[in-house]
This record gives C-alpha cells, sequence and structure tokens, in this order.
C-alpha cells in the first residue's frame, strides 16, 4: 500500500473539529518555528575525518516535502572550516562513509540503483564504483589495514519452519499467498517488521570488487541481529576480524549476553576471547595489536546496569574494567593513534560527552555538547584521525548541530547549516532548572522552553513533556517538537525523573521493578518549580509524553486532576499483554521479577488499567499502526477503558509508522499539531 500524503486522510478517530483546529495551527507563522519547518532542518551525524587530520566526511540527513520522505547525502570540508561541499546529491541514502587506511578513497553505503550497496570513492579524481551486488543489504563496513579488503555484515537467508507441503494451484488459478510460519522468540521488530528467516553474518569483498567471501557461520547472529549489524574490528596484520557475537544457545531469551569472538578471516576458525553472563560489545583493537577494548556489565537483571568500559590483552588475558569510577555509561570506544588510550562517548547529567581512557586507568573529559538531534534525547558522534584531532557533531538547546572538531580540548565549530532558518524563526531560550522532588528531597534536574517572545510578566500554559526509555534522559540538546508548541505561546518543562540515565546506577535503578511509581512526585514537582516562577497560568497544565513518557502521562493523569488535557503517545497500558505482544519480550525480566502469569499481581498494580477510573482528564491517544515495540493495542485498551469511562478522549492511528510516529516527516508534523489542536481545544478561555 503506497503511503498516502494528506495528513487529514490518514489520520482517523477524530472530529472534524479537530483536524480543522490543527489545520489553523499549522498556519501559523510569524517569524516562528512551525512544524513545515521539519523540511527545512539540517541534520550532521557521523563525521569521519581522514588520517592525515585535513578533511572530514560526514552525512547530512534531510527531508523531502513533494515525496515525504527523509533522505541524506554526503559533505565534506577542511578541517579549517574551508572547501565546504557536497560528494553526493539527490533524493536517495548515502551513509556509513569510511576513509581508506591511506585517505585516498571512501568506502559508503547507498541505495542510489534502488537497492544499498557498497560503493568507493576515488577522493582525487571522484570516480565512484559500485563494488558491490548483493540481494541482501550489506551493512557496518570496516576497512582492512592494508586498505585491499572491505568487511561487512549481511543477512543470509534461512528457511522457515516446515510443517505441510501444500499443493500447487490450478492451471491458470490465482490463489491467496501461503501463510509464513514462525519458530524465533522475536519474530517481528520495530521499524524492521516481520523478520526474514535467517542470520546475519559476516563477510569480506576485494575493495576493488568482486565476489564477497562469508567469513562467518552456523545459526547465530555473527554479523548482528535485529537490534543492528555487528561492526568489525581488524587485526593490524589483517588476518583476524574481533566481533560481538551471541552464540549461545539460549541467545533467543539472553539476547543481552554476547562474547567477544575472534574470527579468522582465511577460514573462519573462531575463538572466544570472553565469558561471562553479560554484554561485551563494541570491540577495539589497538594500532599495535596488543590490547583490546570493548564494552559491557555482569548481567544482574537490573532496569538498568551501567555499561563499562574493559580493556584486556589481544588474547583475551588480563580483562578488567577502567571505569569503574565514573559511573556512567560508555559507548563507542575507539583508541588513541599512539595506543595511550579509549576515547568514548558518555552522558552525564544530560549531556552528552567525549571521554578518555588512558591504559592505566587515567580519566579525562576531552569535550562537552556532543550532539546532532532535534529531541532532547542523548545523540551526537565523533571520529579520531592519526593526528589526534577529533570530529564530532556538536549542539546545544538552539543548534539542531554542526561538524566540529577538538584539538587538544579547543573546540572549533566548522559548519552553521541550520543558521539562516533560526536567525529567521528564533527558537526558544532554553533555561536549566533544579528543583526538590516532593517524594524525598531528591535533586532532580530539568530545563524550561520559553516562547520565543517571552515577557515574565505574562502569564502563559504550560506543556510538561516526558522522556521515554524510562531509562533515558533528556538534556541541554535542541527538541524541535518543544520549539514548535514554545513557538506557539507555551512554556514547556521536560525533567529527568528518577529513573533516567545519566546520573549513575543508583539513581536509574530507583524505579527498579517500580516503574511507574515515585517518578510521579519528581515530575509534579517540576511543574510546581516552575509555577514558582510567577509566569504560568495555573488553570492551563498539560502533560505529554511517548513510549515510557506515554506510560507516565497516563500515570500522572491517573493520580492528579491538575492538567486541563493529557496526550499519551504510544504507551504501554496493560503490562500482561504487552509481554505478550512486544517485540522484545525477553526484555521483560529486567523490568518484572518474572513471567507475567507468575506474577499476575504485580504486573497488573504496576499497569494504567489498574487505576484508569480516576482518570478525569480529557486524553489523547496516538499511535503508529506498525508499532511493534508498544504495539497499539496497547493504546486501543487505554482508549476503550476512557470511552467506558465517559472521559473525553480521542484515538489517532498513524499508518504504518513503527515506534515514535516520525518515519514520514509528514506523520511528524501531524503529531505536533494534533497534541498542539488537542491542547488548544481543551485551554481554559478564563
Amino acid at each position: 500500500m503506497k503511503p498516502k500524503l494528506r495528513i487529514a486522510a490518514i489520520l482517523v478517530a477524530v472530529t472534524l473539529k479537530f483536524v480543522s483546529s490543527s489545520a489553523v495551527w499549522a498556519q501559523d507563522s510569524s517569524h516562528k518555528l512551525t512544524a513545515m519547518d521539519e523540511f527545512q532542518l539540517q541534520l550532521p551525524t557521523d563525521p569521519q575525518i581522514s588520517p592525515d587530520g585535513k578533511k572530514i566526511v560526514y552525512v547530512r540527513r534531510f527531508a523531502d516535502p513533494m515525496t515525504d520522505k527523509r533522505y541524506s547525502n554526503l559533505w565534506i570540508i577542511n578541517t579549517d572550516g574551508s572547501d565546504h561541499r557536497p560528494i553526493t546529491t539527490g533524493n536517495r541514502s548515502d551513509v556509513f562513509p569510511r576513509w581508506s587506511p591511506d585517505g585516498t578513497r571512501l568506502a559508503y553505503l547507498s541505495d542510489a540503483d534502488g537497492k544499498q550497496q557498497i560503493y568507493i570513492r576515488w577522493m582525487d579524481t571522484g570516480e565512484t564504483a559500485r563494488i558491490t551486488n548483493l540481494e541482501q543489504a550489506p551493512d557496518a563496513i570496516a576497512w582492512s589495514p592494508d586498505g585491499k579488503m572491505l568487511s561487512f555484515s549481511a543477512l543470509v537467508p534461512g528457511k522457515g519452519p516446515h510443517i505441510a507441503d501444500l499443493p500447487a494451484a490450478p492451471a491458470g488459478a490465482k490463489w491467496a499467498d501461503p501463510p509464513t510460519a514462525y519458530d524465533r522468540l522475536v519474530y517481528r521488530f520495530n521499524g524492521s517488521g516481520y523478520l526474514k528467516p535467517g542470520y546475519m553474518q559476516i563477510f569480506v569483498v576485494d575493495s576493488e570488487g568482486g565476489a564477497p567471501r562469508q567469513v562467518t557461520n552456523g545459526n547465530f547472529p555473527n554479523g548482528g541481529d535485529e537490534f543492528g549489524p555487528s561492526l568489525a574490528s581488524w587485526t593490524p596484520d589483517g588476518k583476524y576480524l574481533i566481533v560481538s557475537v551471541n552464540r549461545h544457545p539460549e541467545s533467543d531469551h539472553e539476547s543481552l549476553d554476547t562474547e567477544v569472538y575472534e574470527f579468522s578471516v582465511a577460514d573462519g576458525s573462531l575463538r572466544p576471547l570472553t565469558n561471562r553472563k553479560g554484554p561485551d560489545n563494541s570491540p577495539a583493537v589497538s594500532p599495535n595489536g596488543k590490547f583490546i577494548a570493548y564494552t559491557g556489565f555482569d548481567d544482574r537483571y537490573q532496569g538498568h546496569q551501567t555499561t563499562r568500559l574493559y580493556l584486556m590483552n589481544r588474547d583475551g588475558s588480563n580483562l578488567h574494567s577502567l571505569s569503574d569510577k565514573l559511573d556512567r555509561d560508555i559507548q563507542d570506544p575507539q583508541w588513541a593513534s599512539d595506543n595511550g588510550g579509549v576515547f568514548f562517548r558518555y552522558d552525564d547529567q544530560g549531556d552528552s560527552k567525549i571521554g578518555f581512557y588512558s591504559v592505566d586507568g587515567v580519566f579525562k573529559k576531552i569535550a562537552d555538547h556532543l550532539a546532532s538531534t532535534t529531541g532532547a534525547g542523548g545523540s551526537g558522534t565523533f571520529s579520531l584521525s592519526r593526528t589526534g584531532l577529533i570530529a564530532l557533531t556538536y549542539g546545544r538547546p538552539d543548534n539542531p548541530g554542526d561538524i566540529a572538531i577538538s584539538n587538544m580540548g579547543a573546540m572549533k565549530v566548522l559548519t552553521s547549516l541550520n543558521q539562516e532558518l533560526l536567525a529567521q524563526e528564533k527558537p526558544g531560550h532554553v533555561e536549566e532548572i533544579s528543583f526538590e522532588s516532593s517524594k524525598d528531597s531528591r535533586k532532580i534536574q530539568g530545563w524550561i522552553v520559553h516562547p520565543p517572545d517571552f515577557d515574565p510578566s505574562k502569564k502563559y500554559p504550560l506543556i510538561i513533556q516526558i522522556h521515554g526509555g524510562p531509562f533515558d534522559d533528556y538534556g541541554d540538546r535542541f527538541d524541535f517538537e518543544m520549539q514548535v508548541y514554545a513557538a506557539k505561546g507555551y512554556v514547556v518543562l521536560y525533567t529527568n525523573p528518577r529513573g533516567s540515565a545519566s546520573y549513575g546506577e543508583e539513581f536509574a535503578n530507583l524505579i527498579h521493578h517500580a516503574y511507574p511509581g515515585d517518578d510521579f512526585a519528581d515530575l509534579n514537582s517540576g511543574v510546581d518549580a516552575v509555577i514558582a516562577k510567577g509566569y504560568i497560568d495555573t488553570n492551563n497544565l498539560f502533560v505529554t509524553g511517548g513510549s515510557g513518557g506515554g506510560v507516565l502521562t497516563c500515570w500522572t493523569i491517573e493520580h492528579t486532576d491538575r492538567f486541563r488535557a493529557a496526550a499519551s503517545l504510544y504507551p504501554v497500558i496493560n503490562w500482561y499483554s504487552f509481554a505478550l505482544t512486544t517485540d522484545v519480550p525477553n526484555f521483560m525480566k529486567y523490568l518484572f521479577s518474572g513471567n507475567p502469569w507468575d506474577n499476575t499481581d504485580n504486573y497488573m498494580q504496576r499497569s494504567l488499567t489498574n487505576l484508569v477510573s480516576k482518570v478525569k482528564t480529557p486524553t489523547l491517544v496516538m499511535t503508529g499502526e506498525a508499532d511493534y515495540r508498544t504495539p497499539i493495542s496497547e493504546s486501543e485498551q487505554f482508549y476503550a477503558a476512557l470511552k467506558l469511562l465517559n472521559v473525553d478522549t480521542v484515538l489517532v492511528r498513524v499508518p504504518e509508522e513503527p515506534h515514535g510516529i516520525a518515519r514520514r516527516p509528514s506523520h511528524h508534523i501531524a503529531k505536533m499539531l494534533y497534541i498542539a489542536g488537542w491542547f488548544e481545544q481543551h485551554k481554559s478561555k478564563m
């Protein structure tokens, strides 16, 4: 079925009055950000600095209003900020650029010819060649140290369960498609849909083209799983690939239990280098081949477990944690060219940073504000040159993201991708706030987005927006949705209540086996703290959030009637049904202490159906029809319950959208306008 572009035609279960109200909102501009600026924003990501530190190639993402799709091209810029230009153009997806070791070529992935393949570009002449022609899309490419080969991940199709031989249709007859059978615990996945049988494997291919050769084998996800492909790390001698793989027989039920393996490039023989209960991920071999850095933790089935940075000898001996004292989640380890230590990304109190650990365990913060995003959640990427120069994405609350360099801690921003847009349509000022929770006087961090023409002597309606996860964080980053609401005259509050990441394991696990719960007190105290500033119209308070934030939106209106209206996006309503319909059923053991049939009372006590009779707040419920993370059946349960209770409510179903409602730009626009329109309808006019 082809996607439809007319928003009014694709969103159902709403009244004509509601659609009309949203249309009025969409036309409001007056030098402020509007939802239609979705098509104006440009986002840089994955900056790859050349080995000599002189150039940066990055992915530049954009949305096209004529096709209602998102695309990405490759751009290049000198590290002194000069010669900024595109390498590729057009409505296509060009991603994952990687410099050859000598810096003369660039490998990348592109669907320029209709299906994602590997391309090589010679940087001196600009000539480009497609070097693969695979039925299954390659991903996660990595150069061999001598530049002669590339490794990549790709699906090797398998056969599903065989149950019966079906008869052939008579000649000339047209029968329906046959049934599809599944026998894996995870048989569908958000964003991917129903999964094809088979396993991801690691391949190598000559960098000048030719037939790829499969390195890994067996009915194991050697090249990655439904969460994403595995990126192999080559040893300096080019003889081995170091990969994180879950090859345990119970991998379906213990999907986090990965180990670091060594695979021989020549014959695929393998050897495990780690062996513990828990994830061992993102292996990176040091340039001299003596060490392997990786991330992980000992799995205790807690809601949140801090991901640490580990170091071991090349043969797997002397493995130990470097980051025990940091108590922050480590991501994307990358070796310094002198073998002296490992750079990595981590989030600290709502800010994404680059850190460094020397091999003897000395920590140093390298850079702040690693970001490139249209949402206040964590993001940002970086890469290293042999000269020590670092390329990164840099963002602030008034800037979605730009390409920057860090040189010995000194930051220089090279691009200004959204400067003209944000100069014409000024975003609202973002102010950090700290307040005490009414639960236990614990300090909670948050941020306030003011309307662009904010006047503290006036009274403004307030929206509190709640992040998902729940083990996630907001921060001092640009958030397009909240800026759109601020441009419509709302003060917007967003916070990191207990359970949020970036504050350490103890703070996150205050909601372990107790979510939703006391996080409501933190959120409600945040509303009180903003009201105390004197510029909030207390008759016009609103609450919204998505995923885990949708859960807490419903929990909030079950515990207070102070809000004029609520918008709950893709929530979990019934933990029992969710456990059996989500695409990640094996993660329920982290949220609960067992299966629902063994802990029915606890599952139902924490379900939003348990206290739904207390809801009086007008509530919009919105979910994508292709959401397999928090299936739309969850939203339908809450909608039906509120209808039975005669509470003012609407259900909005968004066709073809997975979790988040942002695959199609027009759907993301509709999401913002429907929330704003719902709040406008229920705003007190007194």
